[in-house]
């Protein structure tokens, strides 16, 4: 009998403060008062994920399991990472005076001893549909690249106000050749909305986390502002592109990605998620 693949989902949810009750990763958004990464969940449970690692802060554990974990838990098999100062190569220490996590490369560097399988990386706090994820998954099924969700900009726009993406060229036979984070977009930015977007949702293999573990320590070594420097994903990604290290497959998706980057922008939210229990997307 031929055996399932394994595969698994990684949540950066490290970014979470204590107070969830004004953060809009913890606000209820669903019917029956479901939060953004109980969607996440679900919709990779549907797409064959077969366990998630979700990382957090260690000070927010006990809330986090208490809020979030024992309903997530019901849906798949969850492990917990902790993002912290005291997890960095030696011989560096973090700036006593630092508060600010040292972003989302370092999270994942965090969870790298519980990643056994290919997988796909989220941020918490996004709706990303579950096109994408089917897509992720049938991608790390039956190759041997990293990918990325290739959003059509126009999809990931807000009426609201101007958001912040990262902008991907993409060659002829469907890699990243480059991707650049840009500021302030809206719908009158000029930037076609076609464009391809990037949204920070990745397909990966454990063996980009020796690399990753490379740059990390470069960076390191090279922080300029030791206060509120960070090491991105996909700053690694395109430093590993081009330098040949990596090649990542841009996977174009036609789902709608919701977030809330204005508060206004949780009514458009509810209003999609309810659209799609209408249409029996999600068990009611």
């Amino acid at each position: 009998m031929e055996q399932h693949m394994k595969t698994e989902l990684v949540v950066l949810a490290a970014g979470m403060g204590s107070r969830f009750g004004s953060l809009k990763q913890m606000a209820a958004f669903g019917p029956h008062g479901e939060t953004i990464i109980d969607y996440s969940l679900y919709d990779a449970k549907q797409a064959g994920f077969d366990r998630a690692v979700v990382i957090i802060k260690r000070a927010i554990e006990k809330d986090f399991r208490e809020l979030v974990g024992k309903r997530i838990e019901k849906i798949m098999d969850v492990e917990y990472a902790f993002q912290e100062f005291d997890k960095v190569p030696a011989p560096y220490k973090v700036h006593p005076d630092r508060v600010k996590p040292l972003g989302t490369g370092h999270a994942l560097l965090c969870a790298k001893d519980l990643i056994t399988a290919p997988f796909c990386i989220i941020n918490s706090d996004d709706f990303y549909g579950r096109e994408s994820y089917d897509l992720i998954h049938t991608h790390l099924l039956t190759h041997p690249d990293c990918c990325m969700a290739g959003y059509r900009l126009g999809n990931t726009l807000t009426e609201q106000g101007a958001v912040n993406r990262g902008i991907c060229a993409v060659s002829e036979d469907g890699y990243l050749t480059d991707i650049v984070e840009t500021t302030g977009i809206t719908r009158a930015s000029g930037i076609p909305e076609d464009s391809v977007a990037s949204m920070n949702m990745w397909g990966m293999t454990p063996d980009v986390l020796p690399l990753l573990e490379e740059d990390f320590t470069r960076f390191m070594a090279t922080l300029e502002d030791p206060i509120k420097g960070e090491h991105y994903i996909p700053t690694f990604m395109d430093s590993m592109i081009k330098a040949g290290k990596v090649r990542v497959r841009v996977i174009p998706t036609p789902a709608k990605w919701h977030g809330v980057t204005y508060k206004e922008d949780a009514d458009a939210l509810r209003q999609a998620l309810a659209e799609l229990y209408a249409a029996g997307k999600y068990p009611m």
